[in-house]
């Protein structure tokens, strides 16, 4: 599978924003409480929908099924600017009945039908076993690996991971500012 990447630094924030609601600081499996409480913080979480979209995202997970897979992999091929709009995908996704009340909230936003497709395809990268996916096409992948090589600062991260990291940083630091915990 081929990832933009948009897709390919979303996937890791997604995922990383899913694990940090899995478990409390005692290692209690807390995920569905904390889903729970962002659903229900929805009206304020719409500011973010363009800002920090995997944020926001996690309102709808395990609110998607996939009827048409080969949709859903052209479009984490797609840049952000490129995606097709909500309504171009509803042959290819089902939102559960509770993920569909949510989903009605988002798309009176001007960003909400660009929005629900980046959720469709964060949740379906989600469910893929290989959690390893190329950032572009395969002929690209040697020339990502040298430029990787080259890339890498003393801390071992390449450009893609220090503007993930910095992108978390904003992100939590605007949190915090809204009146929620830090997360660590």
């Amino acid at each position: 599978m081929s990832l933009s990447p948009f897709f390919h630094h979303l996937r890791s924030a997604y995922q990383a924003e899913i694990d940090d609601l899995t478990s409390d600081s005692e290692g209690s499996n807390v995920l569905a409480k904390k889903l729970a409480e962002r659903r229900k913080e929805l009206k304020f979480l719409l500011s973010m929908l363009e800002l920090s979209p995997e944020m926001v995202a996690v309102v709808f997970h395990q609110g998607f099924r996939f009827k048409r897979p080969a949709v859903l992999e052209e479009l984490v091929r797609q840049e952000s600017e490129d995606l097709p709009e909500w309504d171009a995908l509803a042959d290819a996704v089902e939102l559960a009945p509770w993920a569909n009340n949510l989903a009605q909230q988002v798309l009176q936003q001007p960003a909400g039908p660009w929005f629900m497709s980046v959720a469709a395809a964060l949740e379906y990268l989600l469910t893929k076993p290989d959690a390893r996916f190329a950032a572009t096409a395969d002929s690209e992948d040697d020339e990502d690996e040298d430029r990787d090589d080259i890339e890498r600062d003393p801390e071992g991260m390449d450009e893609d991971e220090r503007q993930s990291r910095v992108n978390e940083e904003e992100g939590a630091a605007w949190m915090v500012e809204q009146g929620f915990d830090h997360k660590e």
